[in-house]
Order: C-alpha cells, then sequence, then structure tokens
C-alpha cells in the first residue's frame, strides 16, 4: 500500500518569484523622482520629514509585532512604503509629533487591526492622512506652512488659490509648463508631476500596477474637470491645471492603485479610477477642501467590494443534464 501523502495548500500553485518586499521595493524606487525633487526643493526640512515617516512606520509595525506576539515583519518593506507614500503627502514643515501621530494612524488602525498585509480595506497611507486632515486642518494650509521659503516661482499652492480667488484670476499664475515642472507649492513628494508620470510608467512596465486605474482615472479627470470649466471658466479651472496640481498623479499611480484596497477585475478597476477621479473635481470644486483627493480615493476603497463583483455576462447558455 502507497503510504505517500500528498499536501494540498491554497492557490496559487505556481510561483513566479516575485514577493512582497521585491513588489513593495519597486513602488518605492518608482517614487525616487518625485522624492529626490522635493528634497532638492524643500531642503533639508523635507529629508527629516521622510526619514521619521518611514521610520516611524516601520517602528509602529515591528512593537505590534512584538505586543501581539507575531511574526516580525518589517522586512517585507511594507510598512516602508507606507511610511515613504505618507511622508510624500505632507509639508516639509511638519512637526515629529504630527507625522509619527499620522503614521500610527496609518500603520496600526489603517493596517495591522485589519489583520496586516491584503486584509486592510482602505489604503493606510490615506487613512493617516484623512485623520490628520481633519484634526489639524491648518497644518495643510501650503502657502501658510512655507511663508517663510523663498521659491523662484509663484509661492501659491494651486488648488487653493483657484477656491478662493477662482480659476481665471490664477490661470495666468501657473503655466502648464511649470506644474509639470515642479514649480508649484505643496507636499514634499506630489509637485514633480513628470517625476510622478515616470514613476507610474515605471511601475505599469514592471507589472507591479495595472493600466487601468491609472488611465481611467486621468480621464475621469481631465472629463469631469472640462465639464465643470466650460459650465463656468470663470470659476472652475481646466482639467490641466487639475492634472498637475495637488495630489492627483500620485493618487493616480501611488495611492488608487494600492492592491488591497481597489480592484482585481477589469471593468471594475476603469469604473474604480474614473469615479474616484470625478469625484476629486466634485470636492475640489463644490467642497469644502481645495484638494479631495484622499477622500474621494477612501469613498472608493468603501464601494470596491460592491464594485468588484461587476462581471461581464458569459457568452451562451448552460445545459441542465440533471
Amino acid at each position: 500500500m502507497n503510504k505517500n501523502k500528498l499536501t494540498v495548500s491554497h492557490a496559487p500553485f505556481w510561483h513566479d518569484g516575485d514577493s512582497l518586499f521585491k513588489m513593495n521595493l519597486h513602488i518605492m524606487i518608482a517614487t525616487l523622482p518625485a522624492v529626490i525633487f522635493g528634497i532638492i526643493q524643500f531642503g533639508a526640512p523635507a529629508v527629516g520629514v521622510l526619514a521619521l515617516s518611514l521610520s516611524s512606520a516601520m517602528a509602529w509595525e515591528l512593537i505590534m509585532n512584538l505586543v501581539s506576539k507575531q511574526k516580525i515583519t518589517i522586512g517585507d518593506l511594507d510598512s516602508a512604503l507606507i511610511g515613504l507614500i505618507f511622508g510624500m503627502m505632507v509639508p516639509a514643515t511638519s512637526p515629529w509629533w504630527f507625522v509619527i501621530t499620522g503614521t500610527f494612524v496609518a500603520v496600526i488602525i489603517g493596517k495591522m487591526i485589519f489583520g496586516g498585509i491584503g486584509a486592510n480595506p482602505f489604503n493606510p497611507a490615506l487613512v493617516g492622512m484623512a485623520i490628520l486632515m481633519l484634526s489639524w486642518k491648518t497644518l495643510f494650509d501650503f502657502d501658510a506652512v512655507y511663508v517663510n521659503y523663498e521659491f523662484g516661482f509663484t509661492a501659491l499652492a494651486p488648488l487653493a488659490a483657484i477656491k478662493a480667488h477662482g480659476a481665471q484670476a490664477v490661470a495666468d499664475l501657473f503655466p502648464i509648463s511649470d506644474l509639470i515642472m515642479g514649480k508649484q507649492v505643496g507636499a514634499i513628494g506630489s509637485t514633480f508631476g513628470l517625476g510622478l508620470i515616470i514613476g507610474g510608467i515605471y511601475l505599469i512596465l514592471k507589472g507591479y500596477i495595472r493600466w487601468e486605474i491609472p488611465v481611467s482615472f486621468i480621464i475621469g479627470i481631465i472629463f469631469t474637470a472640462f465639464c465643470f470649466n466650460m459650465a463656468n471658466p470663470d470659476t472652475y479651472a481646466g482639467p490641466m491645471i487639475h492634472l498637475f496640481s495637488g495630489y492627483t498623479l500620485l493618487g493616480a499611480f501611488f495611492l488608487a492603485t494600492e492592491t488591497s484596497s481597489s480592484p482585481v477585475n477589469r471593468i471594475p478597476m476603469l469604473l474604480f479610477g474614473f469615479f474616484a477621479a470625478a469625484m476629486i473635481i466634485l470636492m475640489r470644486s463644490i467642497g469644502v477642501y481645495p484638494d479631495g483627493t484622499i477622500l474621494a480615493i477612501l469613498l472608493l476603497n468603501l464601494m470596491n467590494p460592491l464594485i468588484d463583483k461587476i462581471r461581464p455576462k458569459a457568452l451562451g447558455k448552460g445545459v441542465n443534464n440533471a
């Protein structure tokens, strides 16, 4: 009698040799053009904020591992990536307690409480950002926090200026070419549009993100902004200003594409990206906040389980053999 036993595990049964560590490392590499530009533009304070954000995020996960007596998981770089993305979304002048509070919320509440990697229904970095925005709104007033900086361009946050003075009044202050090249005031890693595009294309070509969400996201921004601009060009900015300002491109390539909180099927991905972008323009145009990227993507994260159930119907009819 053959006593050999087969051990059966869950799919997938064939591994391509990739790893979570490798994926997170490539995403971090993709952020480098925008991060390096942010450091050059905002100086040493930006280095401190990014370093504190990345290290504190890893520390919070390590503490949670030790307290819950789980395997140490910081080696997969997931919390490091959360900390890096979070650091890219805050001003270079952020105080230390502000950064540490944000990474605590992002890692402990946004990720670990839900069960860790793959179990979080919301993008962890966005959870931390949302809590900070609701609690300390003034620290996201980029015009105020950079008042002591000297820039070689108009030192205004484009979206806030449009919100306060209307689109027509500020259109001449922000040429699209300047916005693409990072000549604007904003978060450390969100101002250099060209760098974010380069990083996003790198991730698509490497296969770490799918093209559907970024492309539909950008189309949604352009279409919805165009509709508002056509209705009232004096009040509502054109599509290109929205596309290259605020957190838009960071959202398209690095926030909306977070694997655990976004769809896995093509049609849901297209819907997810488009409606997240449409909600962003709605919030920017008729909402309270100058930039609605964070809240809009979190809202679509909430709707993700429902959206991901949308499937194309199979052709043909089933045969009942009973």
